[in-house]
């Protein structure tokens, strides 16, 4: 199993890092345009290997496409990140420029490659992705609902004073401040409905923080977060390497589910072997619906300013 990331800063490297600890892959190349930086990366991360029990090989280059060849999955991080007061969408320029030609010098030498998508804002680069490539839409993959789950578990844990191991709870929609979904209404605690223990008004805390998840991290840290998404992509990686069928919110191409078409947007997928193996509609309350729709308007508005 050959995974290529692109990007070796922050966010790759620790996509790098979570995907070798796992050791399921058998090599890990990361790529990046700075001269000597992606090898800098990975050699230092193959010196963690006898520490950290990894037999993983990971090696990196500096824009040498054809080190990814044959890869069976590839992950595009490149791209601007956030600074303090930015939105996602305000990326778009840049990074829609650098996504279009990542993604097709990776399909010349990988044209069988699943490509899992992270450059923001992540719904949008993820339709780029369709509109520009010929890969069918079982394999190109949106990360941002995994990682805004993650988020939401964590401050529900927080909110009942609970292991996190005990919480589990989803987010759809678009991968923005405004645009996520948190489905409180289906959030448990081992099973139990967390409104069990505790009121609507810290529930909806819990939503509007889950919500600003990512801002809040970019306004404490200077930059986006890195350690939450690399772990995101791992875990999708692992259950796609592993062809584990776990479901995991992921931006898809839509054609008809939850009443939206050709749009790219965060619902519940099985992911596979094959990449996504099914997508997963549950039925929404007028609520949730009405938020999904608003996303998905917001979605669209940015998916407008491509140039394609």
């Amino acid at each position: 199993m050959k995974v290529t990331v692109v990007g070796a800063g922050a966010v790759g490297a620790s996509c790098a890092e979570y995907i070798a600890i796992k050791n399921f892959a058998s090599e890990v190349v990361l790529l990046d345009i700075k001269e000597g930086y992606a090898e800098g990366k990975a050699m230092d991360l193959m010196q963690t290997a006898s520490l950290n029990g990894f037999d993983t090989k990971i090696t990196g280059s500096t824009s040498d496409y054809s080190k990814t060849a044959n890869s069976d999955i590839c992950v595009i991080t490149s791209g601007i990140p956030r600074k303090p007061g930015m939105t996602r969408e305000e990326l778009i320029g840049i990074n829609a420029g650098i996504v279009k030609s990542v993604s097709s010098d990776l399909i010349k030498h990988s044209p069988d490659t699943i490509i899992i998508v992270v450059s923001n804002p992540m719904d949008t680069m993820t339709y780029l992705v369709h509109k520009t490539t010929d890969l069918p839409k079982n394999r190109i993959i949106g990360m941002g609902g995994a990682l805004d789950s993650a988020r939401f578990k964590y401050r529900l844990a927080e909110a009942l004073g609970a292991p996190i191991s005990d919480v589990d709870g989803m987010v759809i929609g678009g991968h923005s401040d405004k645009g996520m979904v948190p489905l409180t209404r289906l959030a448990t605690r081992n099973s139990v409905p967390v409104t069990e223990f505790i009121s609507d008004e810290r529930l909806d805390q819990v939503r509007e923080d889950t919500k600003v998840g990512g801002a809040t991290l970019t306004k404490l840290l200077g930059t986006s977060a890195w350690y939450a998404p690399g772990a995101a992509v791992s875990g999708l990686v692992q259950a796609i390497a592993c062809d584990q069928k776990k479901i995991f919110p992921c931006s898809t191409m839509l054609e008809g589910e939850y009443g939206l078409n050709d749009l790219c947007i965060g619902v519940p997928v099985v992911l596979g072997r094959n990449g996504i193996e099914k997508i997963v509609e549950i039925e929404l309350n007028d609520a949730e619906a009405a938020h999904m729709k608003e996303s998905a308007e917001g979605v669209s508005k940015t998916n407008g300013l491509l140039e394609l």
